[in-house]
């Protein structure tokens, strides 16, 4: 079944990218959306434009009405892809159940891992694990303040159906700022790639390079390895390509990302939405291309032959995204009356590479709800001394079969110490492994 979920995570993708600005970076619109849409079955029903306050400001990030959101999150996680495998979780601080909490867990994907909230410890372990071990650490650090932790994990390792071959840097010309930095760089191989020019409203002309995974379930390693809800899923079909898109020097980032999730939207086409005739471009040479005509044997209907070569350089990034901000706080609000929790932090860590032979990417995307602290009052603290004879006894406990055994209860040793000693020498010193 189709989610028809592009045009709202494109609309969410803009506001994440906006917010990192024009330096080099990666993200996951999709891990970050997913978890909002997890928020989005504690909200009323009804349709985007019909709701109000923090239903209406969630549906606002998610780009429609949250009950269709929650049902788009729910196909996804529960029939997951598996080139991309994912995994969202929901934990609890135990003490904060409430009638509410436990009726949005229960209409929470099947997919959804709940229990008891973890330590740090163990939420890093869970981002390692459904990273396929790219993202090293939780994007967020525990305190006694968090009630409620939600997350969510996309993640992929491929390789190339075919990899690319290798051409010296000066293939990315000489206006390029990379050219002299660079030695070498990925050059399309004869067949396997994609590549075109498009036009677009929202850059202009544009350059593009598709480069598709192996095909999933072949033995050659096209698809990911270990990943969470991704064994034993049905690969007939299932593939994965990464679009890279140029525009002329200058050009915002948002812009040409907007371009970018366009053309993404139907790549896999025959014939791409914009698609440009190179027989309608001048010959010459521009930023983004060099365009040459020259006498070849042709089998084309017109004897007019188009060809595409690309060449573009490997990248990799790490990166962190607060997310407070992108639609976070008002699924905070939406779930305050389940937890009493009204202050909310969501951050978002990725990591990417795109090299010769293959693609590999993961995003760890975590929210806290988190309760005020309470209000000052006093403790008595006392500390007990042991500095005079005093009684002892050992007793036994004896359990079994969930009643007590005859040795429950027995005292087994007592005795009055009234003479003490000093720590031996040998319990001075660390025990081993300690």
């Amino acid at each position: 079944m189709t989610t028809n979920l592009h045009a709202p995570l494109a609309r969410y993708a803009a506001r994440l990218h906006a917010s990192a600005g024009d330096r080099h970076h990666v993200a996951s619109p999709l891990g970050a959306w997913l978890l909002l849409a997890l928020c989005a079955s504690a909200a009323p029903d009804g349709d985007a434009a019909g709701l109000d306050g923090d239903a209406a400001d969630l549906a606002d990030a998610l780009g429609i009405a949250p009950a269709r959101a929650a049902r788009i999150a729910a196909d996804l996680l529960d029939a997951p892809h598996p080139l991309v495998p994912s995994a969202t979780a929901v934990w609890h601080r135990p003490g904060a159940e409430t009638a509410g909490l436990d009726a949005w867990r229960a209409a929470l994907p099947r997919a959804t891992g709940t229990g008891p909230l973890p330590d740090q410890a163990g939420l890093d372990a869970w981002a390692r694990e459904h990273s396929l071990g790219l993202v090293e650490r939780f994007p967020l650090t525990l305190t006694p303040r968090v009630a409620l932790a939600l997350a969510s994990a996309v993640a992929t390792r491929i390789s190339w159906a075919t990899p690319f071959d290798l051409a010296p840097a000066g293939a990315l010309g000489t206006d390029s700022p990379w050219a002299g930095r660079l030695t070498w760089v990925l050059r399309t191989p004869a067949h396997g790639h994609r590549a075109w020019i498009a036009a677009t409203p929202e850059a202009g002309d544009v350059a593009v390079h598709v480069a598709a995974a192996q095909p999933a379930g072949d033995g050659t390693g096209g698809h990911a390895a270990g990943g969470a809800n991704g064994g034993g899923t049905d690969t007939a079909g299932a593939g994965l390509s990464v679009v890279s898109v140029a525009a002329a020097p200058g050009m915002a980032p948002a812009d040409v990302l907007a371009a970018a999730y366009r053309i993404a939207a139907d790549t896999d086409a025959d014939e791409p939405a914009g698609r440009r005739s190179l027989f309608d471009l001048p010959l010459g040479d521009t930023p983004l291309w060099t365009l040459r005509e020259e006498a070849v044997r042709t089998f084309a209907p017109d004897r007019r032959e188009q060809r595409h070569t690309a060449a573009l350089p490997c990248w990799s990034a790490r990166d962190e995204h607060d997310l407070t901000g992108i639609g976070f706080a008002a699924a905070g609000r939406v779930l305050a009356p389940l937890v009493g929790a009204g202050d909310v932090r969501a951050r978002q860590a990725v990591a990417a590479r795109y090299s010769r032979y293959g693609f590999a990417a993961a995003a760890v995307t975590g929210m806290f709800a988190r309760v005020s602290l309470p209000p000052l009052g006093v403790a008595r603290v006392a500390e007990l001394r042991f500095g005079h004879p005093y009684a002892v006894v050992a007793v036994a406990t004896d359990r079994r079969d969930g009643g007590t055994g005859p040795w429950h209860g027995v005292p087994v040793f007592s005795g009055w110490v009234a003479e003490p000693d000093d720590v031996a020498d040998a319990d001075l010193a660390d025990p081993p492994g300690a």
